[in-house]
C-alpha cells in the first residue's frame, strides 16, 4: 500500500488546490516523515486553521480538527495538555501562523509545548482574495498592495527560535526529501517544533509577481536556497536574498505537558490523606 492509499482520505480527492501549487508536495513530505516516524493513526493529530494549506486536514486520515483561522495552535494546545500522550501536529498558513495566528504562535514557542507546528510559506493570503501577509517579501504585488508591500516580514524562524521553540528548521517544497527529514527530526523533539516549508503560490503570488508557472517558482526556490552548513562558511553580504533551508536551531528545555503533569502531582492530595 503507498502512503497516499495508506493515510489520505481518497475518497476527499480531487483535492482543491491549484495547478502548480506546492501545497500537495508538503502534504507529501509530510505523510512520508509519519510513515517512517511509524505513528499510528490513533495517536496522531492535525489540527489546522483557515486556508489553502489548512484544507490539508481534510484530506489527512487521521484524528483531524479544522479549526478557525488563526487558533489552531490554541487548539492543538487544549488537546495537547489533555491528552499529553498523542503525537500532535499543526499545519498553518504564512498569514493563519504569523498574523491573526502571531500571539498563539509565540506563546506555544514560549511554552515549549511538545507541539510539531508546519507553516506552509507561500508569501500571501490564497484563499482569501490575495492580500499580502507578515511574510510576504518587501517589494511584493498584492491585492492590498497594488504597487508593491513596504513592511519588513518576519524571519520566522528567528522569531520561533527568539520565543522559545526548541526545534526550528526550513526547507521548501523543491526540496521535498529535505523538507520530509526535517519534519520528522521535529517530531522526535521533546518541545515545540517549527519548520517552515516554502511553497509555490503561481496563481495569487506568481502571476501577480510574474514569476511564471508553478515549476518556474520551483526553480526559483531551488536557485536561491543555501544550506545552514554552506551558509556558515559565507559572509553575510554574499547571503543578501539567499534562503537559508536545513536546521537552524535544535536544544533542548523543560516541557510544558511535563512540568504541568509534575505540579499536579505536587499539589494533588496523597490518597489516604484529607
Amino acid at each position: 500500500m503507498s502512503v497516499v492509499e495508506k493515510y489520505l482520505r481518497v475518497n476527499k480527492m480531487p483535492h482543491i488546490w491549484c495547478p502548480g501549487c506546492g501545497n500537495g508536495i508538503v502534504l507529501g513530505a509530510f505523510i512520508r516523515a509519519i510513515d517512517k516516524l511509524g505513528y499510528s493513526k490513533e495517536e496522531t493529530v492535525v489540527v489546522s486553521g483557515i486556508g489553502c494549506s489548512s484544507r490539508a486536514s481534510g484530506y489527512l486520515d487521521f484524528n483531524t480538527l479544522h479549526t478557525t483561522h488563526g487558533r489552531a495552535l490554541a487548539f492543538a494546545t487544549g488537546i495537547k495538555v489533555t491528552r499529553p500522550e498523542l503525537k500532535v501536529f499543526v499545519i498553518m498558513g504564512d498569514g493563519d501562523a504569523t498574523a491573526i495566528g502571531g500571539n498563539h504562535f509565540i506563546h506555544a514557542a514560549r511554552r515549549n509545548i511538545d507541539i510539531t507546528a508546519i507553516v506552509f510559506n507561500n508569501s500571501i493570503y490564497g484563499m482569501t482574495g490575495g492580500q499580502y501577509s507578515p511574510l510576504t517579501p518587501p517589494g511584493s504585488k498584492a491585492t492590498t498592495a497594488p504597487y508593491g508591500t513596504l513592511e519588513k516580514p518576519f524571519n520566522i524562524p528567528e522569531l520561533a527560535k527568539a520565543a522559545g521553540a526548541t526545534y526550528v528548521a526550513r526547507g521548501t517544497s523543491y526540496h521535498a526529501k529535505m523538507l520530509s527529514d526535517l519534519i520528522y527530526k521535529g517530531a522526535q523533539n521533546k518541545g515545540f517544533s517549527m519548520i517552515e516549508a516554502i511553497t509555490q503560490c503561481p496563481i495569487s503570488f506568481g502571476r501577480r509577481n510574474k514569476m511564471g508557472s508553478g515549476a518556474d517558482m520551483l526553480k526559483w526556490q531551488k536557485d536561491i536556497s543555501i544550506t545552514v552548513k554552506a551558509a556558515g562558511k559565507l559572509p553575510p553580504e554574499k547571503l543578501e536574498g539567499k534562503l537559508i533551508i536545513g536546521e537552524i536551531y535544535n536544544s533542548e528545555a523543560p516541557e510544558f505537558t511535563e512540568q504541568y503533569a509534575e505540579l499536579v502531582e505536587r499539589i494533588s492530595p496523597k490518597r489516604g490523606e484529607g
